[in-house]
């Protein structure tokens, strides 16, 4: 929604400044450790390709992803285990949290010290993830005239489109990233991001400052933490108030 920002637009401007590039690549390597135990070559591993590719958008040097590579080849790491955690905010916004851990009673724990002290609460398996489908997102890059880009994109069938601040997010089904990606480029679409995500289906608007400090101080807590690897949030912040922040 033009005039809005999700959680996706407010952590993708947040990276571009990110200065905390040691804690990013080494959540990078466990993403590509991860996926790499479906196989270690990107070719027949579409999981293992998108986190490749996300740790080169985030300018992860080469050595580093080789490194990660050698290390899942190895059986190193092997320790590492995925886990997804659901609760509310601050708001009562609905956040799904994906982490990979080398001790989940760790994890858990301090993940749900940051939902009390942020004023929000883990729920059980299942609460939360309704408000949520599995999608394919590519962000694509806007140019001028992005009104005329949505309805050249729209032509291509995609499931949805939103224009973002900085961006036009293109989702589609999750089977069929790879295809519509091909697709955006043959028309000469810049697409700089592309990635499996949960979307939210219903919207939790933030319309005063004071809910939405909250909100984001809440969300950046999580996301510092070195476990957690992404996170889906349903909020809604207008940008006339972020831009107050």
């Amino acid at each position: 929604m033009s005039g809005h920002s999700k959680w996706s637009t407010i952590k993708r401007q947040k990276e571009t400044t990110d200065k905390k590039k040691g804690q990013v690549f080494s959540k990078l390597a466990r993403v590509i450790a991860i996926a790499a135990h479906g196989g270690t070559d990107p070719e027949s591993n579409f999981k293992l390709r998108l986190a490749i590719e996300k740790a080169k958008q985030a300018n992860m040097p080469k050595e580093n992803i080789d490194r990660a590579l050698r290390k899942a080849q190895g059986k190193q790491g092997s320790g590492l285990e995925e886990v997804t955690y659901e609760g509310y905010g601050p708001g009562k916004i609905a956040i799904i949290i994906e982490a990979v851990t080398d001790n989940k009673n760790r994890t858990t724990a301090e993940i749900k010290n940051i939902f009390e002290k942020g004023g929000g609460s883990l729920t059980a398996p299942g609460a939360v993830s309704f408000q949520f489908k599995q999608a394919g997102l590519l962000t694509i890059e806007k140019d001028k005239n992005p009104d005329e880009q949505i309805l050249k994109i729209i032509d291509l069938g995609v499931e949805d489109v939103e224009e973002a601040s900085d961006a036009i997010e293109v989702y589609t089904k999750s089977g069929e990233l790879d295809q519509v990606r091909k697709r955006l480029e043959e028309k000469s679409f810049r697409v700089v991001g592309a990635e499996l995500v949960k979307q939210p289906t219903t919207m939790a608007a933030i319309s005063d400052k004071k809910t939405a400090e909250k909100v984001l101080n809440f969300m950046e807590k999580i996301e510092e933490h070195d476990d957690v690897q992404r996170v889906f949030a349903n909020f809604d912040i207008p940008d006339e108030i972020l831009s107050r922040r």
